[in-house]
Order: structure tokens, then sequence, then C-alpha cells
């Protein structure tokens, strides 16, 4: 079913500002005609967790537990995979993920990069508040509280846990996802010891920080997310003149959130498999 771009933009919206359910659902309405016809459009924008399953739980090729690790606020909690049977030791990666918390999605994710090879870490960011919810709008509400400041506190503490893991070779990356990628591209200007970051439509830092960068970066934009590509542009010109390592790929005809294969709509399966394949490649490359 084709997708009026009106509702993708205002399914963004909702999913990226302050703004209401009831107010969501009520513009719903109004761009699709009817209450019935917004019900019916509904399923199509939301995730569907029941389909986070493209590696399994139990694998027989991956190792996975819930493990945390000592923050400066206390425990963060996370999600660990790494590949079975593996004697040696693996570069390791933090997968951040979007304003919904560590959900069925980013656990999948998470279980894709230890197939991958690696030894990967999926972060709660919401550790401090308890955890990520079930009710994605009480995230989103919960990720309107975090201090920018203290995100990056966490993640420098989970890249330093990673590093020292007995299973990594002392190379951390980080992939983020939307929300996520911006915590990536803003911990590649602080964090020297951060060996690779892959942004996923992430929401860019301000252009004057490229020359803090000491971290090889991989972007990934979709041509119709104006919102992350109006900041984007500025943050790679700014790269680009300090001399610093990295790569973009836009990827045409797609929205926001487009590698996210339960976010319905949105997901576009050639460009997700096209980045992803993009992404290992590069992880390889800086972390072996």
């Amino acid at each position: 079913m084709q997708i009026d771009p009106r509702i993708i933009k205002l399914y963004d919206e909702f999913t990226h500002a302050p703004l209401a359910r009831r107010v969501f659902l009520d513009r719903l309405t109004a761009l699709t005609g009817s209450a019935a016809a917004a019900a019916a459009v509904l399923p199509l924008l939301e995730s569907n967790y029941a389909i986070a399953q493209t590696i399994a739980e139990n694998d027989p090729g991956i190792v996975a537990e819930t493990l945390s690790v000592p923050g400066p606020a206390g425990a963060i909690n996370g999600y660990l995979v790494r590949p079975a049977g593996v004697t040696e030791r693996r570069g390791a990666v933090m997968v951040i993920h979007e304003n919904r918390g560590l959900t069925p999605h980013i656990r999948d994710v998470t279980r894709r990069v230890a197939k991958a090879g690696f030894v990967a870490y999926g972060v709660d960011f919401l550790s401090r508040q308890g955890g990520t919810p079930a009710d994605e709008d009480r995230a989103r509400e919960m990720f309107g509280q975090l201090r920018p400041d203290d995100v990056q506190a966490d993640a420098s503490a989970v890249l330093a846990a990673l590093k020292a893991h007995p299973a990594s070779n002392g190379k951390v990356g980080a992939v983020g996802f939307c929300w996520g990628g911006g915590v990536v591209s803003v911990l590649s200007t602080r964090a020297p010891d951060l060996a690779a970051g892959v942004v996923f439509y992430g929401v860019a830092p301000v252009p004057a920080s490229a020359a803090q960068v000491q971290t090889p970066l991989l972007v990934h934009l979709a041509s119709l997310d104006e919102r992350v590509n109006t900041s984007m542009a500025p943050w790679l010109e700014a790269l680009k003149a300090a001399g610093k390592r990295h790569a973009m790929h836009m990827y045409e005809g797609v929205n926001h959130a487009f590698h996210n294969d339960t976010g319905g709509a949105r997901y576009a399966p050639d460009a997700a498999r096209l980045a992803w394949e993009r992404t290992v490649a590069f992880l390889r490359e800086t972390l072996a």
C-alpha cells in the first residue's frame, strides 16, 4: 500500500517532536478523511516487534546475555551478544537505539552485529530512568528528560567497558539509529578511543565540533528525510573542510528509519540491505 508522503511526515513529527498521540491521531484523521481510514493506516506506520527475529535469540552461532556495566550514575543495562565458539578476540560494537529504547528490534540488530563476527552490546540509555518501557509513547517522553551530557557520559563508560572486555580486541565502534545516530556523531567529537562510528539518519552536531573528530565515520541518509538532512549538510561540509575521514551514502526515494524492518511503511528493504552491507564492511576494516 502506497502511503501519502504527508502521512509519513506527520508520523515522523509525532515520533520525534513533543506531539501528543491525541493530536497526532486528530491530524491523521484529517489527512486520511475519516477515523476508520486513520485506524487502517496506523498499523502500517507503527512498529511491529513480532517480526523482530531476523536472528533468533537461540541461534547456535551466537551467545547472548543481559549484562550491566558500571556507569557514572549506577549500572548501565544492555544486551551483550558474541559469536559462539570463537576464542580469538574480536572488535566490539556499541549498538545505540532509536528514541524508543532497547526494543526487540534493536536487540535483533545487536544479534546481527554478532553474527557478522563482532562482540556486540545493545545499550539501554534509559537505564538511569529504570529502563526501556514497553509503551513507546512513554519511552519518547523519557527521552525528553535525558540530559545530553549524561548520555555522553554513559556512552563513554560503555566504550571503556567494551574496550576492556575479555572478548574484545580493544577496538570499539558504535552504530546508532536515529536518536542513536546523533549520539554516535557527538561521541566521535569527545571520545578519541572510538575506533569507528556508523550513523543511520541521526541529527548532526554543530559543525564547529567537526574539528574534534578523531573517528572514521560512515553516514547513511534517506533522501526524503528533510529534517535530518538539513542538519547533516553543514556537518558533512565541516568534516570535509577539517580533513576528517568520513563517507556518506544517500539512499534515494526512501524515508527516515528505512533500515528498521519492524517499522512498517518506512522500511525500504533494498536500501536497508545495502546500508547494512556497507556497515559491516566498514566495521571489519576499522575494528580488525
